[in-house]
């Protein structure tokens, strides 16, 4: 058998960039669509139009409606739990890690509040399509920071709390920015919120949670 042409590697590794922003891009559209119509109101055209993609492309990556209402979702946990994986680790402080993880919670709410209320909604409608996420990544996900929030708490750093509880607190405090941001906007009187919204509800949700955290030494005059 002759030799592979070296130059074999390189056009795959090139198809592979267009290939994975063209996914990116077909998700990123989906995702404002399927949460602005829900899978049966939406047609592949809409995303199609979205995209700013042919319809022939959409269906190249995704074969019916369903695979890429699947995916949409996929890519939405896939990136929520990153942030969760990322920030509520025992290799950092609770104070660093809660506020990290609050503060990409809510930028995540303020950039992308169709995802969340995508989520909200596949939820309202019985969960069918992200069932075996929930009864297997998500628990897993949750049983490891749970480890995390005893380990803080053995080492004297967090006060007990019950650990699925208080990331349930913190699931429904920053996600109820992107979820009913309307009546957040509409008791504010405002059109809708502002950036200084979202760091006042940020501080406001670290000032609740650093009650389980002990005080700050004072700082000392030099």
């Amino acid at each position: 058998m002759p030799p592979v042409p070296p130059t074999i590697p390189t056009r795959r590794k090139r198809t592979g960039a267009p290939r994975q922003n063209n996914t990116r891009q077909i998700l990123n559209a989906a995702e404002k669509v399927f949460a602005a119509h829900g899978l049966s109101g939406t047609r592949m055209n809409d995303i199609a139009e979205a995209s700013n993609l042919p319809k022939a492309n959409i269906h190249y990556y995704f074969r019916t409606k369903e695979d890429l209402y699947r995916a949409t979702l996929k890519q939405l946990l896939d990136d929520w739990l990153g942030d969760a994986s990322k920030w509520l680790s025992a290799d950092r402080s609770p104070q660093e890690g809660l506020r990290g993880f609050i503060e990409a919670k809510m930028e995540f709410s303020r950039k992308r509040p169709e995802a969340s209320r995508l989520f909200a909604h596949e939820l309202l409608s019985g969960g069918r399509y992200v069932h075996d996420f929930l009864v297997d990544t998500l628990r897993k996900h949750v049983e490891q920071r749970t480890r995390v929030f005893k380990a803080w708490h053995e080492a004297g750093l967090m006060a007990k709390t019950d650990p699925v509880h208080f990331l349930f607190c913190l699931w429904a405090m920053t996600q109820a920015y992107a979820d009913v941001q309307v009546q957040m906007a509409a008791v504010l009187g405002k059109p809708h919120l502002t950036g200084r919204d979202y760091a006042t509800g940020t501080q406001t949700i670290m000032q609740m949670v650093s009650s389980l955290l002990p005080p700050s030494p004072p700082e000392t005059a030099e």
